[in-house]
Order: structure tokens, then C-alpha cells, then sequence
């Protein structure tokens, strides 16, 4: 066949040797951003009370998540029409440099911007990761490649909350952020040199009104729950007024999305069995645990006197059930190909851990305490990892990026939405109760020298006795009750777990199939049937 300029590009060779160092670049990326999200964990106490930030303690979280949540799917649509490589390095530049303005920052709000642009880095790093492993493995082999992500999870599970904690107490919080610098320019070095996946120019316009419209929608949303009943009541002309208009965007987003060529979140998704109820899951998921996780560290700093150092030890147990459940289960899934008991059994494991966490006062041992995290831990090792596995299983190759970052679009849209909610309940009862506490120890308070805005955990726990009890009790109280709201969450995910359906795992990779590349055996077979046919004719009738 004849190569003229509108022949598709000679597809990529993929050996296993490209596989390894485009899996070693995606490796880089996500321990960069990982590593970032358990070291921020055990020094949040601290930051925002340096900041004076306390009273708004939930927007450390939420902006993160709100950016990240944005951005997701975005990236997913715009890596299936552009190629995933120039995205991928822009995310970890634009991690890097807010990471940078995080660390100089001098105030409590301008640090939160920096927070959010961050989450528009990391959200790329993991959605793209995701995505590019569906592009050159099979669905049938990539729990292999999936159990050593999960090891890169528990590896900074480790490092993460040492050195988070070491730099709260010594060196200072700053260096939380400093330190993404050069591990942000060692991750952008090496996909730069070995993440060789193509790029392309899109056949259709991008949907750029859908992807105003989402970002909007989901802007919205998170900002009703963050600000209802707390900065303004629900009754309120404010909160009235963005219910509203989150209404008009989401129906002008159908709309737009029913007619565009190439839509951003495609409406036939949602006639996917596979997709709604992993989707769901992943809401619910994201909801459930960043609620109940988000808030570990403050409590566990205030209400038992640990240091961010020890306090961020006892999160270890967490990621090392996660870590354990994820690898056995796809090392099992790429045995046996099933997959379908995993989510019901995760699930099970949540709810057990949610229910022992409710349980929690300020003289749990801490030995308990972290036997709670690992069963949370074991759960969400048996449903994160697997439902984007699922997922991407159940939709077309070219049409991976899309319902990835949609499934993981939905899950930290819980996410946002949980701290959101959980963060207005902990902080307003939180407010309520040091109020009180100030209140009924005046002289202690004012001998101190006490800004309830601005609060550490090292101030806390040298006061006085009936002081430092006042103010523990008021984390206590508003920490723990909350976590029975979470419980509703994990029967849903329980119920529909259940129905995931089994389907046959794929065995072709995403670029293989879209004819972007060939495997490295497909290759030599080819070649081997030229060399033993030089006809021509023959030659071009099988092109």
C-alpha cells in the first residue's frame, strides 16, 4: 500500500522493555503526587494554626479536591482526542510549581489557592496514570501493574506521615511542599525521556462549553455544601440563589452534552450497567472515606497529645491493609479473571471499620486505634482500584479516558462532597465546643494567652489540666459522632456492589485495538509473513 500523507502514523512497537519504562514514568508521577497527600495529612494541624486558619480547617482539604475534581475529566476527553503524553508532563510541571507557592506561602487563603492548583496537577498525574496502562496492557494483565502502584501507596504510606510529622515538629511545615521540587523535576525528567505513547491531532472539535459547564456545575456544588448552614443558612438568599443555578447548569450541560460531536461526558454512558454502578460506588466510596479519614490526624493530634510525628504513623496501618487487599485481589483477578466478589467484600470490611470507629474517645489505645484504619484500609483495597479496572473493561478502546475519569470524577465528587459536609459539621460543632471550653476557663485562657483561631497541637497539649481536657473533649465531640452519618453510605455500596455483572476481561490492549500500536510477538509475526511472502501484491492486499 502506497504511504500518502493522510495515512495513519506507523503504529508503535510495544515490547515489553517500553512497557516497563512507560510504567516507570507513570510510577514517578504518582508517588509524587501521593507522597504529597500523606504528608499534608499529619501536618494540616499545624499549618492551619500557624496560618490562623482553623475555623476553615475543611478548605485545606476541599480545595485540593475541588481542583481535582474539575480538572479529571477534562483530562481523561482531552487525552482520548489529543494523546496523553503532553498532558501528562504538564501536570506534573503545574504540581511542581504550586507546590513551590504552597511552600512561600504567608497566608491561610493564599495558601488554599496554591492547594487548588495543586489538586489541578495531581488530578492529571492519577487519572492519566490510569489511563495509560489501559492504553498498553490488557485488561486481563494489568493487575500486575496495578499491585506495584499499590506498593508505591504503601511506601509513601510510610514516608508520607514520617516525614510530615518530622517536618511539623522540627524543620518546619514548609518543607512538606519544598520537598515535591526535586522529586517533581526527577518525575518530569523521566516521562519527558520515556513516556513514548503518541500524540494526535482530534477529528472533531473539543466540547470546551461542556467543559465550562462541568467545571461550573461541580464549582457550585461544592460550594452549597462547604458554605450551607454554616457560613450562610440554607434559607439564605445566597445558597438559594447557587441551588438555582447549579439547576440551570446541569440542565443546560444535558442539553449541550445531547448535541455535541464530541461530548465531554457522553450521555450513552449512563445506558452502561458497568459504568452507573461503579460510578455510584466510586461516589459513595470517595464520600465515605475522605470523611472519615479527612479529619484522623486532628483528632488524633488534639485528643491524645501525640505528635504530628506518631500521629501520622498510626495512618500506616490504613494503607498497609489498602495495599495488602489491592495486590492479592488483582493478583487473583489476573488469575482467574473474576472480579465480581471483590466490591461486596470491600464493602463489608468499610462498614465493620466505620462501625468500630464510632467507638473512638480520647482513651482509645492507640494499638485499636490502628486496627480500625487497617480494616478501612482492607475495605477500599477491595473496591478502588477494581471498580476502575471494571470500568475500563466495559467501554470501547477509544473511549478509555473518558469513562475513567468520569468514574473517578464521581468518586471525588464524593469526595469534595463528604469533607465538604463532614468539615461543616466537624468545624461548627468544633466551634461551639472550644467556645464553651474558653468560656468556662477565662483565667486559664487569658494567663495562656490563647487564640482560639490558631490552635497547634504542641500549645494544646502543655495547658493546664482542666484546659487541655476542655479542649480535647470539644475534638472529641465533634469528631466522632459524625462517623455514624458515614454508615447509610456503606450499606448503599454493599447493596450495589452486588449487582456489578461479570464480564470476560479483555485481552487486547487500548492501543492495540485502536491501531496505535502492536504487540511485540504481532510484530515479529508480521514480519515473519513478509519474509516468507515477498510478493508484492500479496504484501498489499493483506495492508
Amino acid at each position: 500500500m502506497t504511504t500518502t500523507a493522510d495515512s495513519p502514523p506507523t503504529p508503535i512497537v510495544l515490547t515489553q522493555k517500553r512497557i516497563w519504562l512507560i510504567f516507570s514514568a507513570l510510577i514517578a508521577g504518582m508517588f509524587l503526587a501521593s507522597l504529597d497527600q500523606m504528608i499534608v495529612g499529619t501536618a494540616m494541624p499545624t499549618i492551619v494554626g500557624e496560618l490562623g486558619g482553623v475555623s476553615h480547617m475543611a478548605w485545606t482539604a476541599t480545595s485540593y479536591l475541588l481542583a481535582t475534581t474539575i480538572v479529571m475529566p477534562i483530562y481523561g476527553k482531552f487525552g482520548d482526542m489529543f494523546g496523553r503524553r503532553w498532558l501528562f508532563l504538564f501536570a506534573v510541571t503545574a504540581f511542581t510549581a504550586a507546590s513551590v507557592g504552597a511552600a512561600a506561602s504567608t497566608s491561610f487563603w493564599e495558601f488554599i489557592v496554591f492547594r487548588g492548583l495543586q489538586g489541578v496537577g495531581g488530578g492529571g498525574l492519577m487519572i492519566l496514570a490510569q489511563a495509560i496502562i489501559a492504553d498498553v496492557v490488557p485488561a486481563k494483565d494489568r493487575g500486575k501493574y496495578m499491585a506495584p502502584m499499590g506498593a508505591v501507596f504503601g511506601v509513601t504510606s510510610v514516608a508520607g506521615p514520617l516525614l510530615g510529622g518530622f517536618f511539623a515538629d522540627t524543620l518546619g511545615w514548609r518543607w512538606c511542599f519544598w520537598i515535591n521540587v526535586p522529586i517533581g523535576l526527577a518525575a518530569l525528567f523521566i516521562a519527558f525521556r520515556y513516556l513514548s505513547v503518541p500524540s494526535h491531532r482530534p477529528k472533531t472539535k473539543p466540547d470546551y462549553l461542556g467543559v465550562v459547564l462541568m467545571s461550573s456545575a461541580t464549582t457550585l456544588l461544592i460550594l452549597i455544601t462547604d458554605w450551607g448552614g454554616k457560613q450562610y443558612a440554607w434559607g439564605s438568599m445566597t445558597i438559594v440563589t447557587m441551588i438555582a443555578a447549579l439547576v440551570v447548569v446541569v440542565a443546560a450541560f444535558v442539553m449541550v452534552e445531547a448535541r455535541a460531536e464530541e461530548p465531554m461526558l457522553p450521555l450513552w454512558l449512563f445506558r452502561n450497567r458497568t459504568f452507573v454502578l461503579t460510578s455510584v460506588i466510586g461516589l459513595l466510596v470517595g464520600l465515605v472515606m475522605f470523611a472519615a479519614i479527612g479529619f484522623i490526624p486532628t483528632y488524633l493530634q488534639m485528643a491524645t497529645g501525640l505528635s504530628a510525628s506518631v500521629s501520622g504513623l498510626l495512618l500506616i496501618p490504613m494503607m498497609l491493609g489498602m495495599m495488602l487487599t489491592l495486590i492479592s485481589s488483582m493478583a487473583a483477578i489476573t488469575k482467574t479473571g473474576r472480579y465480581r466478589i471483590y466490591p461486596p467484600l470491600g464493602a463489608l470490611f468499610m462498614l465493620a471499620g466505620l462501625l468500630w470507629l464510632t467507638r473512638l474517645d480520647a482513651h482509645t489505645a492507640m494499638w485499636v486505634v490502628s486496627a480500625m484504619l487497617f480494616v478501612i484500609g482492607a475495605g477500599l483495597g477491595l473496591i478502588m482500584q477494581i471498580i476502575v479496572l471494571v470500568v475500563q473493561n466495559a467501554v470501547t478502546p477509544n473511549q478509555i479516558g473518558t469513562a475513567t475519569s468520569a468514574n473517578n470524577y464521581f468518586r471525588e465528587m464524593g469526595g469534595a462532597i463528604g469533607v465538604a459536609i463532614f468539615g461543616s459539621i466537624f468545624t461548627s460543632r468544633l466551634t461551639e465546643g472550644l467556645t464553651d471550653a474558653f468560656t468556662s476557663h477565662g483565667p486559664e485562657v487569658m494567663a495562656a494567652k490563647l487564640d482560639p483561631g490558631a490552635l497547634v497541637p504542641s500549645v494544646v497539649k502543655n495547658l493546664p489540666d482542666g484546659l487541655h481536657d476542655a479542649i480535647v473533649g470539644a475534638y472529641v465531640d465533634a469528631l466522632v459522632p459524625g462517623f455514624w452519618y458515614l454508615i447509610p453510605g456503606g450499606v448503599i455500596i454493599f447493596l450495589l456492589a452486588l449487582f456489578i455483572p461479570q464480564l470476560k476481561l479483555s485481552d487486547e490492549a487500548g492501543m492495540v485495538a485502536r491501531g496505535e500500536a502492536v504487540m511485540e510477538e504481532e510484530s515479529a509475526q508480521t514480519v515473519s509473513a513478509q519474509d516468507e511472502d515477498p510478493d508484492p501484491r500479496l504484501v498489499s492486499d493483506r495492508s
